[in-house]
């Protein structure tokens, strides 16, 4: 019986890649500064375990770090990209040029962007993004030390929410390895 259930999960994988439908949409969580040993962690993992083209769909709020590194993965193995801003002026919560060019680019890249009510960054909008982007998600990524959250809608805030929700969540980390 145990068999028949994995044939019939492939069965239903291959149908949904021959179709060009998405079968899972995957979601990002995670710090901001990466150690470079994560960011390559990462990387491989996802190149290991995620579909390509068409069946890829990503969920991310385009913050500098995880959220970026996996919505730069997701376009460049031919996915699509939907993001949620936490709010209208998010670009002046990233700290770096390089963060707000990035903003700009997967913005302009991305299917569709929702925008929440927020008029400014705050701690709720960033916990309000965590949340949308778990809702619009069947599997969440977190690249995470597993720590506590430093703030409101911080890292571990998502991850206990997405897990409260029942959803999949992959924390991709390297044990001794500390965020700056």
């Amino acid at each position: 019986m145990q068999g028949s259930t994995t044939g019939l999960v492939a069965l239903l994988w291959v149908d949904a890649r021959t179709s060009g439908e998405v079968a899972v949409q995957y979601g990002i969580t995670g710090h901001r500064s990466l150690p470079p040993t994560i960011v390559e962690r990462a990387v491989a993992h996802w190149g290991r375990v995620l579909p390509t083209g068409a069946q890829l769909h990503g969920v991310s709020s385009l913050a500098e770090g995880a959220d970026q590194l996996f919505a730069s993965h997701v376009l460049a193995a031919g996915g699509s990209l939907e993001a949620i801003l936490p709010c209208a002026d998010y670009a002046t919560s990233l700290t770096t040029e390089e963060g707000r060019r990035g903003l700009v680019e997967l913005q302009r890249a991305a299917e569709t962007i929702t925008t929440l009510p927020f008029r400014q960054p705050s701690a709720e909008a960033y916990l309000a993004a965590g949340h949308a982007m778990v809702d619009r998600c069947d599997h969440l990524f977190a690249i995470w030390d597993g720590l506590p959250a430093r703030g409101l809608g911080g890292t571990a805030d998502v991850v206990a929410y997405a897990r409260a929700l029942g959803r999949p969540v992959t924390v991709l980390w390297v044990a001794g390895i500390l965020r700056s």
